[in-house]
């Protein structure tokens, strides 16, 4: 939890576990393969790499970013809804916090 604002931060363990009961959680955006490392070492995530993304995803949420095999990415902060995440072809989606690949 963040003491600034009071809401919850994923790391990659944690959004590991959740991606494990996936049905429970509405809060997966899918990739391409190919911009997969890029993403896994903290990039961005914009929108015209993105093949699925909830619904219920909301600007400012806590997102959890997984490959076309639904292995785990990153998580970040959602930029646009997920609507719009499917929708547009230029812009940043996702602000990545911490890509699997990145040292501790």
């Amino acid at each position: 939890m963040r003491p600034t604002d009071g809401l919850f931060s994923l790391s990659i363990d944690g959004a590991k576990r959740i991606a494990e009961n996936r049905k429970a959680a509405k809060c997966f955006v899918t990739v391409q393969n190919r911009v997969s490392k890029f993403v896994g070492e903290g990039g961005d995530v914009f929108a015209v790499h993105i093949v699925l993304a909830d619904e219920e995803i909301r600007p400012k949420d806590e997102v959890i970013v997984l490959d076309e095999a639904e292995n785990v990415l990153a998580v970040g902060r959602a930029v646009l809804s997920g609507n719009e995440m499917k929708a547009f072809k230029i812009g940043v989606a996702v602000k990545v916090r911490r890509g699997c690949m990145e040292e501790s």
